[in-house]
Order: structure tokens, then sequence, then C-alpha cells
């Protein structure tokens, strides 16, 4: 017989041993995790080499060879007259009473631009013409004197001196004479002058003249483009001047107006130090639509230039500046930027580049600067 404490000792004994078997499998289960744990540092993980990148994609590639290649030099500059000439008046105090021509006109080289008020010109022409006449009267009277003077002489009728004297008389008409004309050449040159003409000629571009002005001399009231001719002062970099010839052929175009064709008439000698940009000057062709101060970019044919080429597929861009990766030792891809001259479909010629160097083709896309890559034979 069992009394109550053995009955009741004999429900809480097996409630003791399982919490004991609990706590024995949380200690072990705890143990065998932190050895997991400490055994998974044992074995260090594998780092990428310093400047190997990630890519190890193959890839083809190809070396840049040089071509003889037609190549243009690409400039921008403003459009200006060939030569302008200035109109001014040679004669002042006058009044324009006619203005003949106006802007954007063509006129002739002696065409009358402007007519002066010669009223008062021409009045003292007149009285130029009557002291010439009077000055030939006279000279004409000292002539026929000394004419009986010598001759009297001859007979020894007239002393030396009575001939000295007839002798003087004639020298002083003709002074007369020749200050008569004189004068009166100088108000006929002011008659003329009163017109002004147009010394070449050409287009007008500007006035500054109008009707009832009196007009000062010296003062420009038209300034006129010889024979209309227009030129297109390029810029061009101090890299590319010495590639530019008079001569060479050339398109100019302009977003407002469109193109034009032109050729080089000049190359400056100078560059400026400053931006280091040297002038060409490239005349145009006649009827093209470019007016004087236009803004305009030329395309300037230098012929063909060894140029280094590469395959197209091979030029990238990154952000916004083109380049191709060239293989370095170790079969390590590095970027380089190169600028682009011309472009096919096949190829296309850069500066900044060696022949001979040693670009990615296919796969060059999809490489960072630093990859290391595997050259894979072109099928």
């Amino acid at each position: 017989m069992y009394d109550e404490t053995t009955l009741s000792r004999g429900r809480r004994g097996p409630s003791r041993r399982l919490l004991i078997f609990i706590a024995a499998g949380v200690i072990v289960a705890l143990t065998v995790a932190g050895l997991l744990l400490l055994g998974g540092h044992d074995e260090p993980q594998t780092q990428p080499a310093a400047g190997q990148g990630g890519s190890s994609q193959a890839v083809t590639v190809a070396e840049a060879t040089t071509r003889s290649l037609p190549r243009t030099v690409t400039a921008s500059g403003t459009v200006s007259a060939w030569e302008e000439v200035p109109v001014g008046a040679e004669t002042g105090g006058l009044t324009a009473t006619a203005v003949l021509t106006d802007e954007g006109r063509y006129v002739q080289q002696g065409q009358v631009l402007v007519q002066l008020n010669d009223t008062l010109l021409r009045a003292q022409l007149r009285q130029q013409d009557a002291a010439v006449a009077a000055a030939e009267a006279t000279l004409a009277q000292s002539d026929n004197a000394l004419a009986r003077a010598q001759e009297l002489r001859e007979r020894g009728f007239l002393s030396q001196a009575g001939l000295d004297t007839a002798i003087a008389q004639q020298a002083t008409a003709q002074a007369n004479l020749n200050a008569a004309s004189a004068g009166r050449a100088e108000t006929r040159a002011r008659v003329n002058q009163a017109a002004i003409r147009a010394p070449v000629s050409g287009l007008v571009i500007s006035r500054s003249v109008t009707r009832g002005q009196i007009v000062s001399p010296g003062t420009e009231l038209f300034r006129i483009v010889r024979d209309g001719r227009l030129e297109l002062d390029a810029q061009v970099p101090e890299t590319e001047i010495a590639l530019i010839r008079s001569g060479q052929s050339a398109r100019v175009s302009s977003d407002d107006v469109g193109q034009a064709s032109g050729s080089v008439r000049i190359v400056t000698p100078e560059v400026d130090p400053q931006t280091r940009l040297g002038t060409a000057r490239i005349s145009l062709a006649a009827g093209g639509g470019l007016r004087p101060g236009m803004f305009a970019r030329a395309q300037i044919d230098v012929g063909a230039q060894a140029s280094v080429v590469v395959p197209t597929a091979a030029i990238l861009y990154r952000e916004n500046r083109a380049g191709v990766f060239v293989l370095a030792d170790g079969g390590v891809a590095r970027f380089q930027e190169v600028t682009v001259r011309s472009r096919a479909d096949d190829f296309t010629a850069v500066d900044g580049l060696a022949a001979g160097t040693r670009v990615v083709v296919e796969g060059a896309g999809f490489l960072g600067d630093g990859d290391r890559v595997t050259v894979a034979p072109v099928q």
C-alpha cells in the first residue's frame, strides 16, 4: 500500500526527467551551431585581384592600321565682305538734293549715288570760263605785240629795252591764262564731285545719307561690298591649320540659309595666342543666300591624308566621349579616348591612337576600364 506522499512524488518524477532531457538537447544544439560558425571562418573568401575587375569574358581584338583617306577639316566663323568700300564726299558744305540708290541694291562703277546742290559751283565755273577767255585774249594781244617788237628791233627802229618789255608782257599774259585755266579746272572738279559716284561695282550694304542733308567732306555715305563677293572667316584649330591650302574646295552651310560652295582664298599667317585658332578665308559663290554677319560652318576638303583607322564596332561612347578599349599587358582592357575624324560602315578614322595598337572589337560594349579579358580567335 502506498501512502499519499509516495503517490505525490511518483507523479512529479517523470516531469523533472523530461525537463532535463530538453535542456540537454538545447545545449547540444547550441554547441553544434557554434562549431559550425567557427568552422565557416577557417577558409578565407576569394576576392578578385586588384585592377583585374570582375569581367573575364572572351573578346576579339584588331590592330589599328594606317590608310590614305579623303579628309575634311571642320571650321566655323562669320560671313564678311571680301572687300568693303566706304563711299564719302570729297567736297563739303553742300546739300544732298537727290539720293539715287539704297541698301541691298547692286550698283555699277561710276554710277551716281547722291547728287549735291551744285548751283553755286556752276556759277563759279562760268566765271572761270570768262576769266580764261579774257586771259586768252590778252595773251593773243601780247603775242602780236611781241612779234611786231621783234620785227622793229631787227630793222633797228626799236631799242632792246622796248623788246624786253614786249617779251615780259607776253610772259605775264601767258601766266595769267595758266592761272585762269587752273582755277577753272578746280571749279570743274568740284562740280563733278557734287555728283557722288560709286568707286567700284558691288552691293550696297549700308546707307547713312538722306535728301536735304548738308554733307561734310569725308563723311561716309554708303558702304559697298566690292563685286558683291562674300567670304567666310573660318576659325581653324592650330593642329589642323597646316593642312589647309589656298584653292581647296569647301562646303559652307548655315542653319537659316542652307549650303553654298566656296574655295579657300587665303590662310592667315598667324594664330591667335589666346584661342589657338588660325583663320582661313573662304570665298563664297554668288547666289548662296548668305549675308554679312551670319554664322556658318565649313567642311574644307584637304585631300587624301594618312589616317589611323579601327573597326567601327570598336568605337564606344562613355559620358559623351568617343573611345576604344585597348588591350594592355596581362590581358587587361583600358579605355582610351579618341577623336573621330570620319566614319564608315566597316572602319572609322580616329586621332589619338597609334597604328598597331590592339583594340577590343566584339564584346567591347560589356567591358569596364581595367577588366581582364580573354582573346578569342576571330571567326
